[in-house]
């Protein structure tokens, strides 16, 4: 039965409690009709045939909906049927084609502060912590009270400029006006901001399909204007040792830092690799150290007999062998410091990556093999045979590395405690 639908009428429809839905049938539009289930819930559908099929299209609920523009729904349904259109279908891509537009809408107004925070959430679990902590800096706002030196704020990240533009928005004159501001001051670190920012606009490209100016972060006029990084080669040369060890050694203010300094140059570690040494990784009984790999998960290396000297002196305030009573990690973080004072007392002109770098290098004078000395510091393997036949126990490296420590101290004066 068909009636003429009211408001008055949809208010007053019910149902039986022993039915499941109801149903009550416009006689103002096809197909038609305002069903109510048992819960309460009532909607507008339509209902009609469609290659001798009967098919059911929910329009909406009749709170959302007026009963014209039901009606005006229902009869635009009808006539796809009658155009020989599957109105499900149609319906469907239009459902796909505005949630589409509210995406791209979205995604236009995305800023890159938001989307920076957007990739690093996702990529945090694969990410060191340094890696993670640079993300921050590359894009905080600054002013914010440092941690170790009272009075002072924080300085603005080399991209913060940008943090409320729009990515559509960032473009290449842009981009190089930022460009030439931050290299004046800070070249290095504008650098390290426009690879995470790259890398960043990749996965964005990939992950949320939003597409930024072609060729955004490797223009030749960028690229231009960044440089190309200087290539380091500061180490120490060996009539440079003996005054190196004189000074680190005459740090009595702070063994920890002397300790570590040190053994960074006698072991060749990367710094942060020696920063996060636990006791749980000293192997006093076997002589061995483990240490956590940049590139594998880890790797043992010899615990020579200064360097285990250095670390039994010592004392053990917590888990971290090179511990440090002021840090919130609870080891050092930032022994560069005092390196730089050493150094500027010296004359010496090396970092504490040169420290890794002159280990290599005075590992020529004794010529040995220059497996031992990759293994040792954990570089890749660079043939076949090295990678798959070589393989060298920790007591085979000791040979050699201890050698090399010895050979060091004697050129520094240094006698082994």
């Amino acid at each position: 039965m068909r009636v003429a639908l009211t408001a008055k009428r949809i208010a007053d429809f019910s149902i039986s409690e022993t039915r499941d839905q109801g149903f009550l049938w416009d006689s103002g539009a096809p197909g038609l009709a305002l069903r109510k289930t048992k819960s309460g819930s009532t909607a507008f559908i339509y209902q009609g045939r469609y290659v001798q099929k009967t098919i059911r299209i929910t329009i909406g609920k009749a709170n959302d909906w007026s009963l014209p523009d039901a009606r005006k729904k229902a009869r635009e349904i009808q006539r796809l049927i009658d155009s020989g259109d599957d109105p499900r279908l149609v319906m469907e891509e239009k459902r796909r084609q505005q949630t589409e537009k509210r995406r791209v809408k979205r995604l236009h107004a995305l800023t890159l502060e938001n989307l920076w925070q957007q990739w690093a959430e996702q990529m945090a679990s694969s990410w060191s912590a340094n890696t993670l902590r640079d993300s921050e800096k590359i894009m905080q706002a600054g002013g914010e009270p440092r941690k170790r030196w009272r009075g002072k704020q924080t300085k603005p990240g080399p991209l913060a400029s940008l943090a409320k533009v729009k990515v559509v928005d960032i473009n290449h004159n842009l981009l190089a006006r930022v460009a030439i501001q931050e290299c004046k001051v800070r070249p290095a670190q504008f650098r390290l901001a426009l690879r995470m920012l790259r890398a960043c606009l990749n996965w964005a490209a990939d992950e949320l399909s939003l597409q930024p100016q072609a060729g955004l972060t490797s223009s030749r006029r960028l690229l231009r204007i960044v440089g190309k990084p200087l290539t380091r080669n500061d180490c120490l040369e060996r009539d440079q040792l003996k005054e190196w060890f004189a000074h680190v050694i005459g740090l009595k203010t702070n063994e920890v830092v002397s300790a570590y300094l040190q053994c960074l140059l006698l072991t060749g570690a990367r710094r942060n690799e020696l920063l996060q040494l636990r006791w749980v990784d000293v192997d006093l009984k076997w002589n061995q150290l483990t240490i956590a790999d940049k590139v594998e998960a880890h790797r043992t290396i010899p615990l020579t007999p200064y360097v285990k000297a250095l670390i039994e002196a010592l004392p053990k305030q917590n888990e971290w062998v090179f511990f440090s009573k002021l840090s919130r990690s609870g080891h050092l973080i930032d022994p560069s410091i005092a390196h730089r004072k050493l150094c500027a007392n010296t004359g010496l002109k090396v970092t504490l990556h040169g420290l890794r770098r002159s280990f290599k290098s005075l590992s020529e004078w004794l010529e040995i093999p220059v497996g031992v000395i990759a293994q040792i510091m954990g570089h890749k393997p660079s043939a076949i045979a090295e990678k798959h036949y070589t393989i060298r126990p920790v007591d085979l490296l000791r040979v050699h590395h201890s050698r090399l420590e010895a050979w060091i101290l004697e050129q520094a004066d240094v006698e082994l405690r």
